[in-house]
């Protein structure tokens, strides 16, 4: 496949679509932005390696021009020294640098409207690849919250055994006790309270 095919699937595709399907959302969109920085990466390389041949590509019109109208003052001159054979041979050379000159005028134009178009495509790749890269910050954050709940509800889970087992002691001794004498009613009806008002009740 190559860059600009990657690219219009790329452009094409409906990230929440595809997203709604993961198994893993999070693993698969660090894959497609992987997949869209590399797409961009090949992109501005190839806009780098055509402008550089459009730099080539003029300099050789240049020069062909300038064959084109040396060839045509070897003609003028041949003609007002009635070398017609002469003359005839220095427009042949100025017809083909003319038609070299065309070419390379036409591929350079061709270059230049490709150039321009994949400007076009790097900042469309460039705002997907960014709106992509905000939403995982987000899916990232989300993620890093929800473990944050997640672990003080845990905390609070083992705080609240713990006092409740706490309580649970506290009601062994004081049965212990009072089987044993060691509280009359009243004392443990205050304990009881006691217990109860630790407990929220």
């Amino acid at each position: 496949m190559n860059v600009f095919s990657r690219f219009i699937d790329i452009i094409n595709a409906n990230i929440n679509a595809m997203l709604d399907k993961a198994e893993d959302p999070e693993k698969m969109l660090r894959l497609m932005i992987q997949e869209m920085e590399d797409t961009q990466i090949e992109l501005k390389s190839s806009c780098a390696s055509d402008m550089a041949h459009i730099s080539t590509l003029e300099r050789e019109l240049k020069s062909t021009s300038e064959s084109e109208k040396r060839w045509a003052e070897r003609a003028r001159m041949a003609v007002e020294r009635g070398k017609d054979d002469m003359a005839r041979e220095a427009l042949s050379e100025r017809r083909e640098a003319a038609r070299e000159a065309e070419r390379l005028t036409s591929l350079i134009k061709e270059l230049k409207d490709g150039v321009e178009q994949a400007k076009e495509e790097i900042a469309r790749l460039d705002d997907k690849l960014e709106e992509s890269k905000d939403r995982l910050r987000t899916m990232e954050e989300k993620a890093e919250r929800e473990k944050s709940e997640r672990m003080s509800r845990e905390r609070a889970r083992r705080e609240r055994e713990m006092r409740f087992e706490e309580m649970e002691r506290k009601i062994d001794r004081h049965e212990r006790k009072a089987n044993h004498g060691g509280f009359d009613d009243e004392e443990i009806e205050k304990e009881l309270e006691a217990l109860k008002s630790e407990a929220g009740r």
